[in-house]
């Protein structure tokens, strides 16, 4: 049989990957006791939008204007507070291609420190980790990362084999798995099946699919303890 697994396509560019990034950071010694593998993969979005024929949501009015609400409330729903920085969006490819030669180079604990660096450099600390210098004082921030052990990354994400194995997976995201953004997933349940989810309020339908045990969405009555209900079911903890 067939191992449970995860496999989460992220960008540093989208708040959505952050929150999905978080999220699965939280839960991840629970969903591991129930057998659950998961893998965090760099993609790049722009990439994905071209691919796949969707337009971001700033780039039409209306999403737009919707998306100053809907950030917020996931905001909240996730446990995020911060604002939306005055350069964003920016183009990640530089750092997509440092956390692609990080996980190929460097431990697992590494890799997905400087993802959480990364992400919250640029949404907490405002700023553009699409330099090279910028992108050098998120790696430094991970405390993981010595000086030349800086330098080395940045090297290795102007590499040709590096910038081919960003496209290669991106790619791969949109031909074989069907993305058109970010957070994407790609989930196999453990007896063969596997299925694609999209965005970081779908979690709910992914432990449906994996046959993990939760508390789903559901109002509580009158007089109830909402206590558990604010931990369980707003902060969508498992």
């Amino acid at each position: 049989m067939s191992s449970k697994r995860i496999e989460c396509y992220i960008d540093c560019v989208s708040p959505y990957s952050f929150y999905a990034f978080t999220y699965l950071q939280e839960n991840r010694s629970t969903l591991e006791s129930h057998g659950v593998e998961i893998e965090l993969i760099p993609v790049f979005l722009g990439g994905i939008n071209v691919g796949s024929g969707n337009k971001p949501p700033w780039t039409l009015p209306n999403k737009a204007a919707y998306s100053k609400y809907d950030g917020k409330r996931a905001q909240r729903y996730f446990g995020h507070d911060f604002e939306i920085p005055s350069f964003f969006p920016i183009l990640s490819l530089l750092p997509q291609r440092a956390l692609t030669y990080i996980k190929k180079t460097f431990p697992k604990d590494k890799f997905e420190a400087a993802f959480l660096s990364i992400f919250r450099t640029m949404w907490y600390g405002h700023i553009d980790v699409s330099t090279p210098e910028n992108l050098a004082i998120a790696l430094s921030k991970s405390s993981v990362f010595i000086e030349s052990q800086v330098q080395e990354v940045l090297k290795g994400a102007s590499r040709p084999e590096t910038k081919s194995a960003l496209t290669t997976v991106t790619d791969k995201a949109v031909k074989d798995l069907g993305a058109f953004g970010c957070p994407w997933f790609w989930v196999s349940d453990g007896k063969g099946n596997s299925e694609p989810f999209f965005g970081s309020d779908r979690f709910h339908y992914m432990w449906d699919y994996l046959g993990v045990p939760h508390v789903d969405l559901r109002l509580l009555g009158k007089g109830e303890d909402n206590r558990v209900g604010k931990e369980v079911i707003e902060r969508g903890k498992l």
